[in-house]
């Protein structure tokens, strides 16, 4: 497995780090194509029963895609294939059979915040927070999957603050709206996850899993809504292309409505 995506099996719980500290855990394809992978190991493994995902360092969960992975999305075919492909990796987690846990130390944004979203459970320390700030940074969407993650977590009143500000959640704030299990003392948020992970571990194994595919299907239904035509709108227009090249140039965007 690259080092960028760490995946250690101590039964009955495992942890996937998010590797990149010196990039506050910005995901690459690399590390989502590791994380399906690990889910499809993760899925034949009766041994493993909660599994915790966390980012490698006190900064940052995971601070979004990595810049790098937008400069093949140049219009909207790529775009919808794009969000194709995170989906297919926060999808993956989501679907895994096994309760999952998210502790997220810091920044938890963008892709980072849908794997988040895509957990059963978050525990957050007080540095925590988490947000999809696109409206003010590279000016895209996200699928349709992925606004009902958050629907689902905050309710629409939240929701549409923080992607229309394109601000974060404290932890506070994330506990207060539910988006936040709990919140720990910094540098905590691994070691709870791990108590109740061992907590969950020793329940009924068939009842966790039932109860999270009946939960997964009921929210599953509700989201399968074609949404092509909105992705295809954001991503093929300039606005996209200004957010992106605003990001590698380290400017603030000029967005147009166009």
């Amino acid at each position: 497995m690259d080092a960028e995506i760490l995946f250690e099996r101590n039964p009955p719980v495992a942890t996937i780090t998010l590797n990149r500290p010196r990039f506050h855990n910005a995901l690459t394809w690399a590390m989502y194509d590791g994380l399906i992978e690990i889910c499809t190991r993760l899925a034949s493994d009766p041994e493993v029963r909660a599994v915790i995902i966390r980012g490698a360092g006190d900064k940052a969960f995971a601070s979004g895609t990595d810049i790098a992975q937008f400069a093949e999305v140049r219009n909207e075919a790529e775009g919808l294939a794009y969000e194709a492909r995170l989906e297919r990796a926060v999808g993956a987690l989501e679907a895994l059979d096994k309760p999952t846990l998210a502790a997220i130390e810091g920044y938890a944004v963008g892709g980072g915040a849908a794997l988040a979203l895509a957990c059963d459970l978050r525990y957050g320390s007080a540095s925590a927070q988490i947000g999809v700030p696109i409206a003010r940074t590279l000016g895209n969407c996200l699928s349709l999957a992925n606004y009902a993650r958050l629907l689902d977590a905050v309710g629409p009143g939240l929701t549409k603050e923080l992607l229309f500000r394109a601000r974060l959640a404290t932890a506070e704030e994330a506990k207060s709206a539910g988006l936040l299990n709990e919140v720990v003392p910094e540098g905590q948020a691994y070691r709870r996850a791990l108590e109740v992970a061992a907590e969950i571990a020793a329940h009924a194994p068939l009842t966790i899993q039932v109860t999270k595919e009946a939960l997964r299907r009921l929210r599953k239904r509700r989201a399968e809504v074609d949404g092509d035509d909105l992705i295809a709108q954001v991503y093929g227009s300039a606005d996209f292309r200004e957010g992106v090249a605003a990001f590698r140039e380290r400017r603030k965007p000029r967005f147009r409505g166009l």
